[in-house]
């Protein structure tokens, strides 16, 4: 097997073969990202969904994105499984928890979008969507005195964002960029989790290409990679054919074993 397998074993000057430390460092990551994303596919998505919100509220702010990421990209019945679940593994609502760990107007979107039940319909107020999107903008550009007062800080921004459907949300999105001169994310270019939010809610084929850009850098940060195991593992209902095409030869030149034929394969099923 050493001969076989030789670029992890160095051979010294008396003739040793001991293993090759970077090689095998690399080998125990690739092993970690499979076992990640095997234990996450094979879990029910509701235990899923509630043991990453509190894994990502233990870790804290750095990653609270996690948290925008679950509760703008599932279903509202999706997101509703989940905090049924949290109550069954951690004997405590995830509101709760967010409302005693979270500080600041952080606290307040993310207690209101784990809180949502949003209308999954297809229809939309145009009316409400163009009014939504000058308040928007006003609470973006808004001049508190010789300061910048943050987005999040707007109870307006808040209900609009944590209440209103998708189809609805992405009507907005559109009005903003009419009258304004960039896009809505574009302006919250400063308020990153505020910008994940919109991202997650508008544009999710955006967030989720910034996902795997991220992660197949060649000097890629470790969490930059479990959050593409996460997104590979868990969105099973969207379509990546777009990513897929984008991104499958650098995943076959920066990925290895295992791992590499999980992301190819579930790419290959989104294509089908």
């Amino acid at each position: 097997m050493r001969k076989g397998c030789s670029k992890f074993f160095l051979e010294d000057e008396r003739q040793f073969e001991r293993w090759n430390d970077s090689a095998i460092k690399s080998l125990k990551a690739e092993f970690k990202l499979f076992k990640d994303v095997v234990l996450l596919s094979l879990m029910h998505p509701w235990e899923r969904d509630a043991r990453l919100l509190k894994k990502a509220l233990k870790k804290g702010p750095p990653h609270y994105n996690v948290i925008v990421e679950i509760a703008c990209t599932r279903s509202s019945d999706q997101l509703l499984g989940a905090r049924k679940a949290y109550h069954s593994l951690f004997d405590r609502s995830i509101e709760e928890d967010l409302a005693s760990h979270v500080k600041g107007s952080e606290r307040k979107l993310l207690v209101a979008l784990v809180s949502a039940y949003r209308y999954e319909g297809p229809k939309v107020k145009e009316d409400a969507a163009k009014s939504e999107a000058k308040a928007l903008l006003n609470a973006i550009k808004n001049n508190n005195g010789d300061h910048k007062k943050k987005a999040m800080e707007e109870d307006e921004v808040i209900w609009i964002l944590t209440t209103r459907s998708k189809p609805h949300l992405k009507v907005v999105y559109e009005q903003y960029k009419k009258i304004s001169a960039k896009t809505i994310t574009e302006d919250l270019e400063v308020e990153l989790l505020l910008k994940e939010t919109v991202e997650c809610l508008c544009t999710p084929q955006t967030y989720f290409t910034r996902v795997f850009d991220t992660a197949l850098r060649e000097d890629a940060k470790e969490d930059a990679k479990k959050a593409l195991t996460r997104l590979v593992a868990t969105q099973e209902d969207v379509d990546l054919k777009g990513i897929a095409a984008k991104f499958e030869d650098k995943i076959k030149e920066r990925v290895k074993g295992a791992y590499k034929d999980v992301l190819l394969g579930v790419l290959a099923d989104d294509r089908k």
